[in-house]
């Protein structure tokens, strides 16, 4: 018996992006039926009932801009050799700076590497960001009046370390809450079930930030799970699960808001996913044309959150263009005098690389200390 000839399938190009990679999250975001939205993408009002006052929309947009000029500038000085390999933001300010703006300096933020924008909008100094980024140990010690943790590298860890925090400030009595960031790669990890089980269960008043920015370095959303809205993974958990246009910072701010006002009056966790896009690449040493197109990332550019809140307050009167460029201006002057400041930090020694692993340092910490310095003092 003779066995029929068939042709062989062409291995596919690994170098080329996969065709249907863009169309989960494209078709995420256009599906807005199912998140929550008060600007259209071109500025116009869909839900004027929750408009929040001119004021703060005002404040929305200059931690906004404090934000994307921090990114923009991160670029210039990573290729003067001024900055070390950071990932980039710009496109999610909506998402880092509307949710972190709910917050208050006596609650916690739990950042993932990406999320700068919220720890500058929470109160984060940026001469102390610059210098983290700068793998400086002036920018390894957090404000002693800020709660925020270091920008986390590892994925997933931040979300159970949040549930830990906010129990603690549920024992101690005080209304303060908890507020962790994940991406959509991060909600596949076993640590972020096991944080919202944990959550659920002992009802602690914590926030969980799920940043649906369409890929996990570059494995789209679409490769990594069925699902198409993970909002409804808080259901398994009994806890509420909002869906919001994370590029429409007054949408994601009115729900994070509600959700910490529910957490501070014993209500419990809230899971919010943002639904937005990392236009930029992964990392600044990232090379994204590998696994996407341009067309796909031009799409979402066109929805680009801080010119979508410019565009409604310029059109409402509640800022003109005079005072825009003022706001600007401000906002760039503040971060060349944060990086004047940078610039100054001494040299550091090597020793300081010990000193902040530990409020009190343990015996080996202290012999390793010893032994640094008498290597350098050889």
């Amino acid at each position: 018996m003779t066995r029929k000839k068939t042709s062989k399938t062409p291995a596919p190009d690994p170098s080329a992006p996969a065709p249907d990679a863009f169309q989960a999250s494209a078709a995420a975001y256009d599906a807005a039926g199912d998140m929550f939205q008060i600007l259209a993408p071109d500025g116009t009002v869909v839900r004027p009932e929750a408009l929040p006052s001119p004021e703060q929309r005002v404040h929305l947009y200059r931690q906004m801009r404090r934000a994307r000029q921090f990114d923009e500038r991160g670029w210039v000085l990573y290729r003067q050799g001024r900055l070390g390999v950071f990932p980039p933001f710009g496109g999610m300010e909506a998402s880092q700076c509307g949710t972190a703006a709910a917050l208050t300096s006596d609650d916690w933020l739990f950042p993932t590497y990406r999320d700068t924008g919220a720890a500058l909008t929470l109160g984060l100094p940026i001469a102390r960001t610059l210098a983290y980024w700068r793998t400086s140990p002036h920018g390894w010690a957090m404000p002693e009046n800020l709660k925020v943790l270091p920008f986390y590298i590892p994925i997933a860890t931040q979300y159970p370390h949040a549930v830990g925090a906010a129990l603690a400030e549920a024992r101690k009595g005080t209304k303060n809450v908890a507020m962790a960031f994940i991406g959509d790669g991060g909600s596949s990890e076993g640590d972020f079930h096991e944080a919202l089980n944990f959550a659920g269960a002992l009802n602690a008043p914590c926030v969980f930030i799920l940043q649906n920015n369409g890929w996990a370095i570059s494995v789209p959303t679409s490769t990594q799970t069925k699902a198409t809205n993970l909002s409804k993974r808080a259901e398994g958990y009994g806890i509420p699960g909002v869906r919001v246009d994370g590029n429409d910072v007054l949408a994601t701010w009115h729900v994070t808001n509600e959700a910490v006002q529910r957490a501070r009056q014993g209500g419990g966790p809230t899971l919010i996913e943002t639904v937005t896009y990392r236009v930029k690449p992964h990392t600044v040493a990232d090379d994204p044309s590998r696994y996407r197109t341009e067309e796909e990332t031009a799409k979402w550019t066109e929805k680009d959150p801080v010119v979508r809140l410019q565009q409604h307050l310029l059109k409402e009167g509640i800022l003109t263009e005079e005072q825009d460029a003022a706001l600007l201006a401000e906002v760039a002057a503040e971060f060349e005098e944060a990086l004047k400041e940078a610039d100054a930090y001494p040299d550091p020694t090597p020793a300081e690389i010990l000193d902040h692993v530990f409020a009190e340092p343990t015996p080996n910490l202290v012999k390793q200390r010893a032994q640094i310095l008498a290597e350098v003092d050889a």
